[in-house]
């Protein structure tokens, strides 16, 4: 139950974390939020990384993996995302971010020779439906099935300028950061390297926005001061710091499989204290 549990809990964090940042995202801006969520989140990592005694890096080969670790995953993927959140609306835009399980899949298949076999691709394949009847349109599917080619309004450039594209390629950076932590783990801690590459990669962010940005904070309330704390503390270091270690330990395919349950622990509690209602459609792919 406890192993169950462990397991469950990033995904648990994610999605109550989206959650209680979507009050906030209309009084902050991206690249500040993208920020507060990773600086404070490492600092806090390692803290607790020094009260259990686990070891800081020493090596050139343990900085190297963890200054790319990082880019890719600290950087780049809270950058993708925190832009991506802004420009795009919750439905296609989650389709595209939570579809990292399948990329995972692939690359684990082709770096660690990783066996998904029948049941394993069916699986991921259910996954990425119910993920799709989520998040795409309802009229867009509707639309397919009554042969309607016009009702799916794609234009790519608009997916670009909408932010579906920063969702994707957010999706893509953690899943290449999932896959790097397997490497980074041969030389430092995974726990530590998490914290590390939290404060490394929030920094730059923080630049960009005393850079491009204006009015960070002014306007955020005492309620969303607590909800960016929420998603800080929980949503960020502790898990990162349970999923990190977990991918330094067992198979990435199983366990990036789990980012579906994010979405659906985010409809959950946004359902319960957003009073959001579910479509039939996404009913369905929750049940998926």
């Amino acid at each position: 139950v406890t192993k169950a549990l462990l397991l469950i809990a990033p995904f648990f964090l994610w999605g109550t974390a989206m959650v209680a940042m979507k009050g906030v995202i209309p009084s902050t801006t991206p690249f500040f939020m993208a920020g507060f969520r990773l600086v404070p989140a490492g600092i806090l990592v390692l803290i607790a990384a020094a009260i259990f005694k686990l070891p800081q890096p020493k090596t050139w080969q343990a900085w190297l993996g963890i200054f790319a670790f990082a880019l890719v995953d600290g950087e780049m993927f809270q950058g993708f995302l925190a832009q991506g959140i802004v420009k795009t609306g919750a439905g296609l835009g989650s389709v595209m971010i939570d579809s990292q399980p399948l990329a995972v899949a692939l690359l684990s298949s082709f770096l660690f020779g990783e066996i998904i076999g029948f049941w394993g691709w069916l699986g991921l394949s259910i996954g990425v439906f119910g993920i799709s009847l989520i998040g795409i349109p309802d009229r867009w599917i509707y639309g397919l099935f009554a042969g309607d080619i016009t009702a799916v309004d794609l234009n790519w450039l608009g997916l670009l300028n909408n932010g579906e594209w920063l969702m994707l390629l957010a999706s893509l950076s953690m899943a290449v950061g999932t896959v790097m932590i397997p490497y980074i783990s041969r030389y430092a801690d995974p726990v530590v390297a998490t914290g590390w590459h939290m404060i490394i990669g929030g920094l730059p962010l923080f630049g960009l926005s005393w850079l491009q940005e204006s009015q960070q904070w002014q306007n955020i309330t005492i309620e969303g001061w607590l909800a960016l704390i929420y998603a800080t503390v929980f949503g960020s270091a502790i898990a990162y710091g349970i999923f990190f270690y977990l991918a330094s330990k067992g198979n990435l395919t199983s366990l990036s499989a789990l980012t579906f349950l994010t979405p659906i622990f985010a409809l959950l509690f946004g359902t319960i204290l957003l009073s959001e209602v579910l479509s039939s459609l996404q009913s369905l792919g929750v049940c998926l």
